[in-house]
């Protein structure tokens, strides 16, 4: 199937009509069922058909799920698993638990989906943890230089009992989150169009003195002040921009991101520097989660589970065979189609990136953000403890041979 998606035989006024006519939630769970490429007719029905099942009776709990800049088109490029979570949670609870999925950045965008969700403005959200770090600090947890070693380990701590202690609970108590499921990245530099008639990037000094956006994490400007990387705060709306003429050289995203948000246009390099998360996650109100009956709240988690498992094989194949994150690029993806190009580093310039900027190495500039978050972890060593079960596995362990668990079942 050609790269743009499945609902490359619908025009988006045609999506709209059917949305107004079902809803736009039973559309989305409806196209993102359907296999192939997907015709008006078969959307129209398939969207009756779930239009029915949906409200068959009548819900206990009507839960808002602000998601940021997804839709059904882009959730086919990064595999966050929002629409799979909320259409078998629907099912799973037999239409106690309906979900309105409202994305696109209708109700909230990456920076305050958090705020929303702490507001009771939405029920659940989806958004990048570091983007949200700025309404929940606590966040920050994840984004350490260099302590995951490779998808594969963020993956194993997501399953892991001992996220519980490490990231969930804290970020419960602190910030009224239950974190549920999350896609997993390492962020790299996406350089623009300053870089397109250069040679593809090989060594680390390459990138220094560059400037490059930088999102809502305290603890990923570190990484970047350290290694030379000049991170400064540019607004969403205008990155494309700057990429685009020049007036910085580069962004730290990861490479679905690139594709799913139209990047993929106004970057010519993708440099897999994996010196931090890219984590695109979906957490929940802990008061609303906690208002539930045990059996709904059961029934949430094991929905979490299903989407978990889901982005994990589904965002693996995405990567190659959809965005073009690979040597060589696959023909047809958007890398090939946008002439972006992966820059995948030799592991001495990842371990010289490593000795500069991970608390590992050089513990100092981290000393302050790390005792703030060790004390809101209850004094644990966070980045000790983060570190230690990363390594659990093997560093270049493929992401989706990690087993899956049921974390909270310890």
């Amino acid at each position: 199937m050609k790269i743009s998606d499945k609902l490359d035989g619908v025009s988006r006024r045609e999506f709209f009509q059917v949305a107004g006519r079902y809803g736009l939630s039973s559309t989305l769970f409806a196209a993102s069922a359907l296999g192939g490429t997907v015709s008006l007719s078969a959307l129209a029905s398939a969207a009756e058909s779930t239009y029915e099942k949906r409200y068959k009776k009548e819900a206990k709990h009507n839960l808002k799920f602000g998601a940021a800049g997804f839709n059904a088109r882009n959730l086919l490029i990064e595999r966050a698993g929002c629409l799979e979570f909320a259409r078998d949670l629907e099912e799973r609870t037999d239409g106690e638990i309906r979900i309105e999925f409202i994305g696109d950045n209708q109700i909230c965008g990456q920076l305050n989906c958090v705020e929303k969700t702490q507001n009771g403005i939405v029920d659940i959200y989806a958004a990048s943890t570091q983007n949200s770090a700025g309404g929940a600090p606590y966040l920050n947890v994840l984004d350490y230089a260099y302590v995951f070693p490779g998808r594969a380990s963020q993956y194993h701590f997501l399953y892991s009992p001992e996220s519980q202690k490490i990231l969930r609970d804290p970020l419960e108590k602190r910030h009224g989150l239950k974190f549920l499921f999350s896609h997993c990245e390492l962020r790299g530099i996406q350089l623009g169009q300053s870089f397109a008639d250069k040679p593809t990037v090989t060594k680390l000094e390459e990138l220094f003195g560059t400037k490059n956006r930088v999102t809502g994490t305290q603890l990923g400007r570190i990484a970047m002040q350290l290694l030379n990387l000049n991170p400064v705060p540019v607004a969403w709306e205008e990155t494309l921009d700057g990429l685009k003429t020049g007036l910085i050289d580069g962004a730290e995203t990861w490479a679905s991101a690139v594709a799913y948000a139209n990047m993929s246009p106004v970057v010519s390099q993708s440099v897999d520097l994996r010196f931090f998360c890219g984590t695109e996650h979906t957490a929940m109100s802990a008061k609303v989660f906690d208002s539930l009956d045990a059996n709904l709240q059961d029934a949430v988690m094991e929905s979490a589970y299903l989407a978990q498992v889901h982005v994990q094989a589904a965002n693996e194949a995405a990567l190659v065979k959809t965005v073009g994150f690979s040597d060589p690029v696959m023909p047809g993806t958007l890398f090939a189609e946008n002439d972006v190009r992966p820059a995948f580093l030799a592991d001495d310039q990842i371990k010289m990136a490593e000795e500069m900027c991970s608390p590992e190495f050089n513990p100092e500039p981290w000393a302050q953000w790390r005792e703030r978050i060790n004390n809101w972890a209850g004094g644990m060593d966070t980045y000790a403890e983060l570190y230690r079960v990363a390594r659990e596995v093997p560093a270049d362990m493929k992401p989706e041979n990690v087993e899956p668990r049921r974390w909270w079942k310890g």
